[in-house]
C-alpha cells in the first residue's frame, strides 16, 4: 500500500464528519448546464383535438342542413297557421259576443240556455279535431272550409236563435198597441 491510502484509513474518521452539501453541488451543476426549452406540442397537432374538431364541425353542418330541411317544410305550415290564426281572431269574436247575448237574454230560460251552449260545445269539441287534423297536414284546404264552415254554423244557430226571440217579442208588443 502506498502512503497515500495509509493516511486516509488512518485518518477515515475525520473524512467521516464532513458530508457535502448536496444543495450547494446541485446549484452548481445547473449553473453550468445550458437552459433547455420546455418541450411544446402544439393543440392542433394533438390527435384527440383533431378528432374532437372533426366531430364538432361534422354536427355543426348536419344542424345546419337539418334546420333548413325543417324550415323548409314549415313554410307551407306557417302560412296556414296564420291563415288560421286570422280565421280564429274573426270568428271567436263574433262567436263569442253573440254566446253573450243568449247567455244574458232574460226570454230563454235556463234549460233551453243550456241546451243551447251544450250543443255549442259539441260544435267546439269538433273545431278542436279539425284543428288537429290542419296539424297533420291532412288537405288543409279542406280542413280551413270545415273550420270556418263550423264557425258559420255557430253565427247561424246563433242568430237564429236571437231573430226567433225577437220576433217573439215583437209579436207580444204588437199586440198591445192595436186599435
Amino acid at each position: 500500500m502506498d502512503n497515500f491510502e495509509k493516511h486516509i484509513r488512518a485518518n477515515k474518521e475525520a473524512f467521516d464528519g464532513q458530508k457535502a452539501d448536496r444543495a450547494k453541488l446541485w446549484a452548481n451543476i445547473e449553473a453550468q448546464l445550458e437552459p433547455s426549452k420546455p418541450k411544446v406540442i402544439p393543440l392542433w397537432k394533438s390527435p384527440m383535438l383533431r378528432i374532437a374538431a372533426t366531430v364538432l364541425v361534422i354536427l355543426g353542418i348536419s344542424g345546419l342542413i337539418g334546420i333548413s330541411f325543417l324550415n323548409g317544410s314549415t313554410n307551407e305550415n306557417n302560412f296556414v297557421s296564420k291563415e288560421l290564426q286570422d280565421i280564429d281572431m274573426h270568428y271567436k269574436g263574433l262567436v263569442s259576443y253573440q254566446v253573450q247575448l243568449v247567455k244574458n237574454n232574460d226570454k230563454l230560460s235556463d234549460a233551453d240556455k243550456e241546451e243551447f251552449l251544450s250543443f255549442m260545445d259539441e260544435l267546439d269539441i269538433e273545431y278542436e279535431q279539425l284543428k288537429l287534423e290542419m296539424k297533420n297536414n291532412l288537405d288543409n284546404e279542406l280542413v280551413l272550409e270545415a273550420i270556418v264552415s263550423n264557425y258559420r254554423k255557430r253565427i247561424e244557430l246563433i242568430e237564429n236563435l236571437l231573430r226567433q226571440l225577437n220576433e217573439s217579442k215583437l209579436k207580444d208588443e204588437d199586440y198591445g198597441y192595436t186599435l
